[in-house]
């Protein structure tokens, strides 16, 4: 009877760690415990690996008469899920004795079917980089999860079927045509695609101006208008104009969405584009629970949130934006202690006038009482409107440009304007050593020490803002949204007619 240690990962609040998984084989009855603060799935793990063991050409650890004791370190850590399922069977397996290999480099991870094989898990892409970091050499998981893993460069990956296909090439007198292929590197593709062109959604101009504006300094954007007018299909044109995602990028959205369980693919190569219904909860939305998960702000981290029926979400899924919107993350607190999950987005709200989305449009009467549209204004609450840089109305087509054939793609054009825009903002925050992108990041003493505003300008911005009441956030919205506007130019200052268009997307006092 004997002891082993083999390695494996989980995960917490979207933070992969390691797991030190330890085997003890000793006299007794027999009984099979693991120890470790497990939940039901790894209790439960005890029958899978039995079988898996059995059907993998092994003795079962219940055909003998030992004490078999698994434990699961930091044993304070809840451990969650399957994953750690084969690092389990071969810690029993190395300690009893049947195989014999060094695991001190090796990261193991996969569920067990009963007939030995193994399933896929979350957060491959997380777990691959972590091991990297504490130094492990090589990691070994499930076949489908190998691409996703494979995107970390400086450690080999391991696909495999089944726990002996893991055995065989582990074991040191394994024949070399038993031993795994260690899996490469996939060419990585920009995955650019225009599935909406701006072309495709007819007139509009102004609110095309306006996206493009948002698109190109990362400001949150409000459309209102009546039903039909185009609304949701500017929504989902934006991300054919945003620039690609970096690599790194891309990798932190992918261990986002691997974690969660939400990756299609082995790499996220578009930004993201989430659009809950209005009946989505709180927690949906924002995030949370008793083991706290993140919600689509999270999901729709360096892409776009859009928010259709805006006033119709919930009144504590509305102001819980506050947070996202204005420090770029949202803070979950349970008694355990506090989580913090990434959410930076571009949110685009989509709203009607009224409820039934008729009032003062001409020739279509509203059917809604006094009483309806003044509460489902009140929804949307001065602090979240402070919070939208850009407020553009949607109006009514004309009938005869509904047919007009486009001509040429606009997303391109307006794409390359936004890319050089975001390279000119990159430039300037890099001298001035600051770890941000684009204009909407700025705090007010970037403001101050970053750019510069002429006389002329800060009389008529200031001006304005008297007239329009503004407070500290929106006279500051309206410099940056200002000096975005300056970078579509390629202007080296912002002009008077930068700060006035800025001030016209300020919203008015009714939407």
């Amino acid at each position: 009877m004997s002891y082993a240690k083999v390695h494996s990962a989980q995960a917490s609040l979207l933070k992969p760690y390691i797991v030190d998984v330890e085997a003890d084989l000793s006299r007794g009855l027999n009984s099979f415990s693991i120890v470790g603060l497990g939940d039901k799935a790894v209790e439960e793990a005890k029958d899978r690996i039995s079988a898996a063991v059995k059907n993998s050409g092994f003795e079962s650890p219940k055909s003998k008469n030992h004490k078999v004791v698994i434990s699961l370190a930091p044993a304070e850590v809840r451990k969650e899920g399957s994953g750690l399922d084969v690092a389990i069977a071969l810690s029993y397996l190395l300690a009893s004795g049947d195989i014999l290999f060094d695991s001190k480099d090796k990261i193991f991870l996969g569920e067990l079917s009963l007939d030995g094989g193994l399933r896929s898990v979350k957060g491959a892409l997380a777990f691959a980089r972590k091991a990297k970091e504490k130094g492990f050499r090589e990691i070994y998981l499930p076949v489908e999860n190998a691409p996703e893993a494979a995107l970390v460069d400086g450690i080999a990956v391991f696909g495999a079927e089944t726990l002996v296909e893991i055995i065989n090439h582990v074991a040191h007198d394994t024949d070399i045509n038993q031993k795994l292929k260690q899996e490469k590197k996939k060419e990585i593709k920009n995955l650019h695609n225009i599935s909406l062109d701006l072309a495709d959604i007819k007139g509009q101009e102004s609110a095309k101006r306006a996206l493009e504006i948002a698109a190109a300094g990362g400001h949150n954007i409000a459309l209102y208008g009546p039903p039909g007018t185009g609304k949701t299909m500017l929504a989902k044109a934006l991300p054919g104009i945003l620039p690609p995602l970096s690599f790194e990028e891309a990798l932190e959205v992918t261990e986002i969405h691997s974690m969660t369980g939400a990756l299609n693919d082995s790499l996220v190569a578009e930004r993201p584009f989430r659009s809950p219904h209005h009946t989505a909860s709180y927690v949906a939305l924002i995030g949370g629970g008793t083991n706290p998960r993140p919600g689509e702000v999270t999901l729709a981290h360096k892409g776009i949130l859009f928010v259709d029926e805006f006033p119709e979400f919930e009144n504590k899924a509305i102001e819980a934006l506050r947070e996202p919107l204005e420090e770029r993350v949202v803070s979950v607190s349970r008694a355990k202690g506090t989580v913090k999950f990434p959410a930076h987005f571009i949110l685009v709200a989509a709203m009607n006038p009224c409820p039934c989305g008729n009032f003062g449009i001409k020739g279509k009467p509203c059917t809604c009482a006094p009483l309806q549209i003044e509460r489902y204004k009140r929804k949307i609450s001065g602090p979240i409107i402070d919070r939208i840089d850009i407020w553009t109305e949607v109006s009514k087509v004309d009938h005869e440009k509904l047919t007009e054939k486009a001509e040429k793609s606009e997303s391109i054009p307006a794409r390359e304007r936004i890319m050089k825009a975001r390279d000119i903002q990159e430039k300037r925050f890099k001298n001035a050593g600051r770890k941000i992108s684009t204009n909407s990041e700025m705090n007010a003493r970037d403001i101050t020490l970053i750019l510069k505003i002429s006389d002329e300008v800060k009389e008529i911005l200031n001006r304005s803002a008297k007239t329009l009441d503004l407070s500290a956030r929106s006279y500051h919205k309206i410099i940056k949204l200002a000096r975005t506007i300056a970078d579509l130019e390629s202007s080296i200052e912002i002009s008077s007619s930068h700060i006035l268009e800025a001030i016209s997307y300020r919203p008015k006092q009714q939407y």
